[in-house]
């Protein structure tokens, strides 16, 4: 039997109120919160959303600044920007991507290896932007003009690209730009607005080392797009819209003389090294040369791998800055300043002479150190050391000074250290000690310095190496008699806008000053010797020059070889023969100009380094009067 239950219903009414005020409850709390979060977003960060919102709908593209001009110093351009013609693609104008770039490859205007890059690229942007494919030359733009019909959606376009009008003349120097890679990206200043896309960014030499004064500061122009990115037109699209025109960098004028430049790399031809030529009276570098050399317009036009495998993959290594990079014993070169040392310490005067008999032994050593004379030169002074070059004068010369001597002594005329030439890369050489050989070995028989050591020193050999650029440096100190400057390739900067050239005035650097001011003379008469004296060295070089010349020429070798054992040029291998070198400056009584030659396996300075000098002392001297 079925009882029937009696309906409780306030028990019901109380659970229905409960869950109403509940549902009421939350439904009221998610109102708050919502609201609470619509204040927030509207009013507390209204401004912050504005712009995000702008952004949404405002297009900023970027304006790239004209780079500064490279100016030689009688204003003869030597890098400019010129117009030129880039191919480019649309894709959403392309009926087939593949079909087209293959086509472009076959007509020769794209590299069948950039094929795939090319694809990945277009890939990435959208349909409706223009991707650039690379730079044409005229005659690739002829063959597009022909064939542009078959190729929908291919374009030219012009931008603005880095031309040295003098190629590979000056290239380590003036040095090259090229796109901004990763690396780079770490030394773009942010207030300097650099795009990577567009812009170009200096990667060795001047460009590189005053890449913040050539650039200037990129400018932008702000454009209405719509949902999809595409630019809206009509008097809308010019409401509001920001622009601010790039600011071109300034340009350099620079030291150089690009027509002596052009007379010191001819002389040169055929041949490794590098010459060097300064003012001495206020450090102005008119000729920074090293060969082999190459055209910087290869990267500023985009090299291609080929081109560029070429260049890294040469022996004769043409990237390679010789001039201020390259470390070389300085041979017989540095035996005047050997001379000047000796004077100064009060070891010799200039009319005490030795005995030269082909060799120079020390006390309790049958070692023998040979003079490049076998047979010896017999007794010489110090005039007659200095000119006909005798190694056995010196040798005995550096015995007596000492090590130390001679590398507190050299320090001070530049060696060991960089000359502070403002480009970047500079070597520093080594001026050999007792510390340095401590701190260049690991091994303690290692650490030890030998007297035999300082021996070779006093001819320019053993450990010392030295850069062309410090040879120039210390060769300008014996032509104004200890008075240098820190040399320099920038003279000034040109606001492009005016016109005005904002002059940088020389640094002074410490003068070098002697016991004995006399004593500058006594070498500077030696050096005149090598070039005029009966038995001087570089005399056939200097022969009929019509001014005087002053000057040292060197050959240091490259390997050792036996007590015993003869030179032989023509049973060696070319690139072991010995390094060529010729320091000097002229006029003698009044220098004008300072030069350094350095030709890598070049034999005999006086037959191979001292016409170098001569033809370009020629090129200045005549032009400008000696």
């Amino acid at each position: 039997m079925r009882r029937n239950q009696v309906k409780d219903l306030l028990r019901e009414q109380q659970v229905f109120n409960f869950r109403a005020w509940l549902a009421a409850a939350l439904m009221g709390a998610a109102l708050l919160l919502v609201g609470s979060r619509l204040f927030w977003l509207q009013v507390v960060e209204y401004d912050e959303y504005l712009a995000l919102s702008q952004g949404n709908r405002v297009k900023v593209d970027p304006l790239s600044p004209d780079r500064g001009l490279l100016l030689d110093r009688e204003g003869r351009v030597l890098a400019e920007n010129v117009p030129a013609l880039q191919l480019t693609l649309t894709r959403e104008q392309v009926t087939d991507l593949d079909e087209t770039l293959a086509e472009l490859a076959r007509l020769g205007l794209l590299n069948r290896t950039r094929i795939d890059d090319a694809r990945r690229e277009i890939r990435t942007k959208r349909a409706f932007q223009a991707v650039g494919l690379g730079r044409l030359g005229e005659q690739e733009a002829a063959v597009f003009a022909v064939n542009r019909h078959r190729l929908p959606g291919v374009a030219l376009a012009t931008r603005p690209v880095r031309r040295y009008p003098y190629g590979s003349v000056a290239a380590h120097a003036l040095g090259y730009v090229g796109a901004i890679s990763e690396d780079d990206e770490a030394r773009l200043e942010p207030e300097r607005r650099y795009h990577p896309s567009l812009d170009q960014i200096g990667k060795a030499g001047l460009e590189k080392s005053y890449e913040r004064v050539l650039h200037g500061i990129g400018g932008f122009r702000e454009r209405l797009v719509n949902a999809e990115g595409r630019s809206v037109t009509g008097e809308l699209a010019d409401s509001g819209m920001r622009r601010e025109l790039p600011v071109a960098g300034d340009d350099l004028v620079l030291s150089l003389d690009i027509e002596l430049q052009r007379a010191a790399e001819t002389a040169m031809t055929g041949r490794r090294g590098a010459v060097i030529a300064m003012d001495p009276w206020n450090g102005d570098v008119l000729v920074l040369a090293s060969l082999p050399t190459y055209d910087p317009n290869l990267f500023s036009q985009g090299i291609s791998t080929s081109d560029y495998s070429r260049l890294t993959q040469d022996p004769d290594q043409p990237l390679f800055n010789r001039a201020l990079r390259g470390t070389y014993p300085p041979g017989s070169t540095i035996k005047p300043l050997m001379a000047l040392v000796g004077l100064e310490n009060g070891v010799v005067t200039p009319e005490d002479s030795r005995f030269c008999r082909g060799f120079f032994t020390l006390p309790n050593s049958s070692h023998r150190y040979r003079d490049w004379k076998r047979e010896g030169h017999g007794t010489v002074d110090m005039r007659e050391a200095v000119m006909t070059s005798c190694d056995v004068y010196f040798y005995s010369l550096a015995s007596t000074l000492g090590i130390e001597r001679i590398h507190d002594s050299m320090s001070r005329y530049g060696f060991g250290k960089p000359t502070g030439l403002d480009i970047d890369g500079e070597s520093a050489g080594i001026m050999p000690s007792p510390a340095w050989k401590k701190g260049a070995f690991r091994s303690r028989e290692n650490q030890v310095w030998f007297p035999g050591e300082t021996v070779i020193v006093g001819i320019g050999q053993g450990y010392w190496t030295a850069t062309p650029m410090q040879l120039a440096h210390a060769t300008a100190l014996l032509a104004t008699r200890g008075k240098h400057f820190k040399p320099r390739l920038v003279r000034g900067q040109r606001d492009p806008a005016s016109g005005r050239v904002s002059e940088r005035a020389p640094v002074p650097l410490e003068p070098v000053r002697l016991q004995d001011e006399g004593s500058w003379q006594v070498i500077v008469d030696a050096m005149v010797a090598v070039t005029s004296g009966p038995r001087g060295t570089a005399a056939r070089a200097a022969s009929g020059a019509g001014y005087s010349i002053a000057g040292k020429t060197g050959t240091a070798q490259v390997f050792s070889i036996g007590q015993n054992e003869r030179y032989d040029e023509q049973a060696i291998d070319e690139r072991l023969r010995d390094h060529a070198l010729f320091v000097a400056f002229a006029p003698a009584e009044d220098p004008k100009l300072v030069v350094s030659v350095l030709v890598e396996n070049g034999g005999s300075g006086s037959a191979v380094a001292a016409p170098v000098a001569r033809a370009v002392f020629d090129a200045y001297l005549k032009r400008t009067g000696p």
